[in-house]
């Protein structure tokens, strides 16, 4: 019933809210302060979160430091962003977390379609005239982590980017794959 509302209507101080609180996880992925972002509007956040984002990401592949711990980081802080609001908003369907997840990338301007096999495409991203395909990689440790909270452990992966001179980008979205016993119970 929330994600129906959410869909429909979010209000402003929830946008902005969730954008600090993405503000604040990317931060402590990267181990840097949080820029100043009282008073700003959810419309005024996102191009700060940009910028922030593409300098934190830039500074860390120019600096030779090995990517796999600010990954990791990112994708736990996302999934922990994830995992809350799939509690929030109740959520318990693969389907359910698709839709959360175009709602979601609708607020940051970005046109996520997903079909019923997991298939991805992007035709439109705020981001990919900022992000050079290095950084797109990185920070796309964002995504992978907060659609594995939203989902319970659904895997997002990107396999064409418009940041690396493609039309679109493109990839799956698979569900978490059970394992069954040997008795056939999940």
């Amino acid at each position: 019933m929330l994600l129906k509302i959410i869909q429909r209507c979010l209000p402003e101080w929830i946008k902005r809210k969730k954008l600090k609180e993405l503000f604040r996880l990317t931060a402590d992925a990267f181990q840097s302060e949080l820029p100043e972002l009282k008073g700003l509007s959810s419309a005024a956040l996102l191009p700060q979160y940009t910028l922030f984002t593409k300098e934190q990401a830039e500074n860390h592949l120019q600096s030779g430091r090995p990517l796999e711990q600010v990954k990791q980081r990112l994708y736990q802080n996302a999934y922990r962003f994830g995992r809350n609001l799939r509690k929030t908003l109740h959520i318990g369907t693969w389907e359910e977390a698709v839709t959360a997840l175009k709602v979601i990338y609708q607020l940051i301007g970005i046109d996520f379609q997903c079909d019923r096999q997991g298939e991805i495409i992007i035709r439109q991203c705020y981001f990919s005239s900022y992000y050079s395909g290095e950084v797109c990689k990185l920070i796309s440790a964002l995504d992978e982590g907060l659609a594995a909270g939203l989902s319970g452990g659904g895997r997002l992966c990107f396999q064409h980017r418009i940041t690396e001179g493609n039309e679109c980008c493109k990839g799956y979205f698979q569900r978490e794959l059970q394992v069954k016993s040997k008795d056939g119970s999940t």
